[in-house]
Protein backbone atom coordinates (compact mmCIF):
# COMPACT_ATOMS: atom_id res chain seq x y z
CA UNK A 1 0.00 0.00 0.00
CA UNK A 2 2.41 2.54 0.83
CA UNK A 3 4.39 1.60 -2.55
CA UNK A 4 1.39 2.60 -4.12
CA UNK A 5 0.89 5.63 -2.07
CA UNK A 6 4.50 6.28 -3.32
CA UNK A 7 3.92 6.04 -7.10
CA UNK A 8 1.08 8.12 -6.78
CA UNK A 9 2.26 11.34 -5.50
CA UNK A 10 5.49 11.01 -7.50
CA UNK A 11 3.31 10.21 -10.69
CA UNK A 12 1.28 13.36 -9.23
CA UNK A 13 4.39 15.78 -8.85
CA UNK A 14 5.75 14.67 -12.34
CA UNK A 15 2.48 15.85 -14.09
CA UNK A 16 2.95 18.93 -11.73
CA UNK A 17 6.21 19.57 -12.78
CA UNK A 18 5.28 19.34 -16.49
CA UNK A 19 2.49 21.52 -16.37
CA UNK A 20 4.48 24.15 -15.37
CA UNK A 21 4.69 26.33 -18.70
CA UNK A 22 7.94 27.71 -19.58
CA UNK A 23 8.95 31.05 -21.64
CA UNK A 24 9.26 29.59 -25.39
CA UNK A 25 12.41 31.06 -26.07
CA UNK A 26 13.39 31.13 -29.71
CA UNK A 27 16.30 32.79 -31.61
CA UNK A 28 15.72 36.24 -33.67
CA UNK A 29 16.42 34.98 -36.64
CA UNK A 30 13.60 32.11 -35.87
CA UNK A 31 11.19 35.08 -34.47
CA UNK A 32 11.64 36.96 -37.67
CA UNK A 33 10.83 33.74 -39.83
CA UNK A 34 7.36 33.24 -37.11
CA UNK A 35 6.13 36.45 -37.99
CA UNK A 36 5.86 35.90 -41.52
CA UNK A 37 3.59 32.88 -40.64
CA UNK A 38 1.64 34.49 -37.80
CA UNK A 39 2.42 38.37 -36.96
CA UNK A 40 3.58 38.72 -33.21
CA UNK A 41 5.78 41.47 -31.74
CA UNK A 42 9.00 40.06 -30.51
CA UNK A 43 9.92 40.57 -26.61
CA UNK A 44 14.34 40.43 -26.54
CA UNK A 45 16.16 39.48 -23.68
CA UNK A 46 20.01 40.59 -23.93
CA UNK A 47 21.98 38.85 -21.58
CA UNK A 48 25.43 38.16 -20.62
CA UNK A 49 26.20 34.71 -19.00
CA UNK A 50 28.28 36.70 -15.67
CA UNK A 51 25.75 39.01 -15.11
CA UNK A 52 23.91 38.73 -11.99
CA UNK A 53 21.02 40.68 -12.86
CA UNK A 54 20.38 38.50 -15.64
CA UNK A 55 20.68 35.64 -13.69
CA UNK A 56 17.88 37.23 -11.23
CA UNK A 57 15.64 38.45 -13.98
CA UNK A 58 15.48 34.40 -15.40
CA UNK A 59 14.69 33.15 -12.18
CA UNK A 60 12.49 35.61 -10.74
CA UNK A 61 10.55 37.11 -13.72
CA UNK A 62 10.79 34.77 -16.40
CA UNK A 63 9.66 31.94 -14.52
CA UNK A 64 6.41 33.97 -13.11
CA UNK A 65 3.34 32.01 -14.72
CA UNK A 66 1.94 35.48 -15.54
CA UNK A 67 5.01 36.49 -17.16
CA UNK A 68 5.27 32.52 -18.96
CA UNK A 69 1.76 33.10 -20.16
CA UNK A 70 1.96 36.74 -21.15
CA UNK A 71 4.98 36.56 -23.15
CA UNK A 72 4.33 33.01 -24.88
CA UNK A 73 0.59 34.25 -25.51
CA UNK A 74 1.63 38.10 -27.32
CA UNK A 75 5.34 37.63 -28.47
CA UNK A 76 7.95 35.81 -29.88
CA UNK A 77 10.49 35.60 -27.21
CA UNK A 78 14.11 35.89 -28.15
CA UNK A 79 16.99 34.96 -25.91
CA UNK A 80 20.09 36.59 -26.87
CA UNK A 81 23.77 36.06 -25.49
CA UNK A 82 25.47 39.59 -25.22
CA UNK A 83 29.18 37.91 -25.94
CA UNK A 84 28.00 34.23 -27.73
CA UNK A 85 29.42 33.39 -31.15
CA UNK A 86 26.58 32.85 -33.10
CA UNK A 87 25.60 34.59 -36.22
CA UNK A 88 23.08 36.33 -36.76
CA UNK A 89 21.55 37.90 -40.04
CA UNK A 90 18.90 41.13 -39.33
CA UNK A 91 17.63 43.26 -42.38
CA UNK A 92 20.39 41.86 -44.52
CA UNK A 93 23.21 42.09 -42.99
CA UNK A 94 24.95 38.85 -40.66
CA UNK A 95 26.23 39.97 -37.10
CA UNK A 96 29.42 37.82 -35.76
CA UNK A 97 31.78 38.38 -32.93
CA UNK A 98 34.99 37.78 -34.14
CA UNK A 99 36.35 38.83 -30.71
CA UNK A 100 35.01 35.80 -28.65
CA UNK A 101 37.44 33.59 -27.23
CA UNK A 102 36.20 29.95 -26.71
CA UNK A 103 36.54 29.01 -23.16
CA UNK A 104 37.04 32.35 -21.55
CA UNK A 105 35.17 32.31 -18.07
CA UNK A 106 33.79 35.81 -17.49
CA UNK A 107 33.34 38.32 -19.64
CA UNK A 108 33.99 38.00 -23.44
CA UNK A 109 33.71 39.99 -26.69
CA UNK A 110 30.92 41.84 -27.31
CA UNK A 111 28.73 40.94 -30.14
CA UNK A 112 28.18 42.99 -33.83
CA UNK A 113 24.72 42.54 -33.39
CA UNK A 114 25.17 43.70 -29.24
CA UNK A 115 26.33 46.69 -30.52
CA UNK A 116 24.04 47.38 -33.55
CA UNK A 117 21.50 46.97 -31.34
CA UNK A 118 23.04 49.86 -29.21
CA UNK A 119 22.54 47.68 -26.07
CA UNK A 120 25.32 49.06 -23.67
CA UNK A 121 24.14 47.57 -20.56
CA UNK A 122 22.65 44.10 -19.11
CA UNK A 123 20.00 42.54 -18.65
CA UNK A 124 18.52 44.77 -21.32
CA UNK A 125 14.91 43.85 -22.93
CA UNK A 126 14.09 44.96 -26.75
CA UNK A 127 11.24 44.81 -28.28
CA UNK A 128 10.24 44.62 -31.95
CA UNK A 129 7.03 45.32 -33.75
CA UNK A 130 5.13 42.71 -36.10
CA UNK A 131 7.92 43.30 -39.13
CA UNK A 132 10.66 43.22 -37.00
CA UNK A 133 11.43 46.58 -36.52
CA UNK A 134 13.02 48.22 -32.91
CA UNK A 135 10.71 49.72 -31.18
CA UNK A 136 12.19 50.74 -27.36
CA UNK A 137 14.93 49.03 -25.37
CA UNK A 138 14.00 48.68 -21.55
CA UNK A 139 17.71 48.04 -19.29
CA UNK A 140 17.82 46.51 -15.90
CA UNK A 141 16.12 44.07 -13.84
CA UNK A 142 12.42 44.16 -13.84
CA UNK A 143 10.79 42.14 -11.05
CA UNK A 144 7.38 40.78 -12.57
CA UNK A 145 5.01 43.33 -11.87
CA UNK A 146 7.53 45.85 -12.81
CA UNK A 147 7.78 44.91 -16.42
CA UNK A 148 4.03 43.68 -16.79
CA UNK A 149 3.93 47.54 -18.16
CA UNK A 150 6.26 47.24 -20.39
CA UNK A 151 4.79 44.05 -21.88
CA UNK A 152 0.84 45.13 -22.13
CA UNK A 153 2.31 48.66 -23.58
CA UNK A 154 3.98 47.12 -26.23
CA UNK A 155 1.66 44.28 -26.89
CA UNK A 156 -1.52 46.15 -27.48
CA UNK A 157 -0.08 49.46 -29.38
CA UNK A 158 -0.92 51.47 -26.50
CA UNK A 159 2.72 53.13 -26.98
CA UNK A 160 1.43 55.25 -29.94
CA UNK A 161 -0.76 56.68 -28.07
CA UNK A 162 2.01 57.79 -25.54
CA UNK A 163 3.77 60.65 -26.87
CA UNK A 164 4.93 62.59 -24.09
CA UNK A 165 6.10 62.48 -20.69
CA UNK A 166 2.90 63.60 -19.71
CA UNK A 167 0.51 61.12 -21.26
CA UNK A 168 3.52 58.35 -19.94
CA UNK A 169 2.55 59.42 -16.56
CA UNK A 170 -1.08 59.22 -17.18
CA UNK A 171 -0.83 56.00 -18.92
CA UNK A 172 0.98 55.05 -15.72
CA UNK A 173 -0.97 56.07 -13.19
CA UNK A 174 -4.43 54.47 -14.65
CA UNK A 175 -2.85 51.16 -15.14
CA UNK A 176 -4.33 48.12 -13.01
CA UNK A 177 -1.71 45.59 -12.98
CA UNK A 178 -2.69 41.94 -12.58
CA UNK A 179 0.60 39.85 -12.71
CA UNK A 180 1.46 38.78 -9.59
CA UNK A 181 5.10 38.28 -7.28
Amino acid sequence: MKKLFLLVLFLGLGTYVQAQETVKWVTFEEALKLQKKKPKKIFMDVYTDWCGPCKMLDKQTFQNADVVKYLNENYYAVKFNAEGKESVTYEGKTYTNPRYVEGRTGRNGMHDFTAALGVNSYPSMLFFDENGKGIHSLKGFHKPKQIEIYLKLFAKDDYKKVETAEKWQEYQANFKGTFTE
